[in-house]
């Protein structure tokens, strides 16, 4: 049970680091890099904002250990879309390989945490 917990919260802190640290730092230390990587795809500014803002809540969601099990359920639905649909927009727009694989690797990375959190809620 010990061992489910540090991969969870191992995973968990990954995804919370890349969709909602990273997210939020750049809104507030460099925004003028909050649209670098939506504006080449095509996507308008407003939906790099409300994207920053989901991710960060998503990510938020997922960290809190006694939140209703149906929030963190649409958490890692939203964060699942977001990397299913960066993976979509990149093949389609760009075919830039470096930037397909990214959203792969944080969706297996936040595949863990789910599975992890299924685990330990078995248990509880």
């Amino acid at each position: 049970m010990k061992k489910h917990r540090i991969i969870f919260w191992i995973a968990t802190t990954v995804i919370l680091i890349f969709e909602g640290i990273m997210p939020l730092g750049t809104l507030l230390f460099a925004p003028e890099y909050a649209t670098a990587g939506t504006k080449p795809l095509g996507y308008p500014d407003y939906f790099a904002y409300t994207l920053i803002l989901c991710k960060i809540l998503g990510a938020t969601a997922i960290m809190i250990p006694k939140l209703h099990p149906k929030i963190k359920e649409w958490a890692y639905a939203g964060l699942t879309f977001n990397l299913l649909f960066a993976f979509i927009s990149h093949a389609a727009v760009d075919q830039n390989v470096g930037y397909m694989v990214m959203p792969v690797v944080v969706g297996i990375i936040l595949a863990i945490s789910y599975i992890y959190n299924l685990k330990i809620s078995q248990h509880a």
